[in-house]
C-alpha cells in the first residue's frame, strides 16, 4: 500500500514538473510527451532504487530504453505503411505490432547478455 502511495506522490509531483515544462516549451504537443511515461518512468526507478538496490534499477532503465527505441521503429513503421501503402490504421497497427515484438525483445536480449 505505501509503494502504491509513494509512487502516486511521486508520479503526481513529476507530472506537475513536467506539465510546466511543456507549457513553456513550444509547440504544445511537447505536453503528452511529457505529460505520462518519463514520470511514471522516474517514479517506478526511484522505487526500484528503494527496494531493490541499483542494479536491479539499472536493468530495469535498459529494458524501458529497449521498449522506447522499439516504440520509435514500430511508429515509422505504422507511419510508412499508412502513407506508402496505404493501408488503414487498425491493419497497419496490427501488422506493427509483430514488428514491436520482435526489436523490443531482440534489444532485451542484447541487453540481458550485457549484464
Amino acid at each position: 500500500m505505501t509503494e502504491y502511495l509513494v509512487r502516486f506522490l511521486v508520479g503526481g509531483i513529476v507530472v506537475s514538473a513536467f506539465a510546466v515544462l511543456a507549457d513553456v516549451l513550444k509547440p504544445k504537443s511537447f505536453a503528452g510527451l511529457f505529460g505520462a511515461a518519463p514520470s511514471v518512468a522516474l517514479a517506478t526507478l526511484g522505487i526500484a532504487i528503494y527496494q531493490h538496490g541499483p542494479s536491479y534499477a539499472a536493468s530495469q532503465s535498459l529494458s524501458m530504453m529497449a521498449g522506447a527505441i522499439a516504440l520509435v521503429i514500430n511508429s515509422v513503421v505504422v507511419c510508412q505503411l499508412l502513407i506508402r501503402a496505404r493501408i488503414r490504421a487498425l491493419w497497419a497497427t496490427m501488422a506493427s505490432v509483430v514488428v514491436w515484438l520482435i526489436v523490443a525483445f531482440s534489444l532485451w536480449i542484447i541487453a540481458g547478455m550485457q549484464t
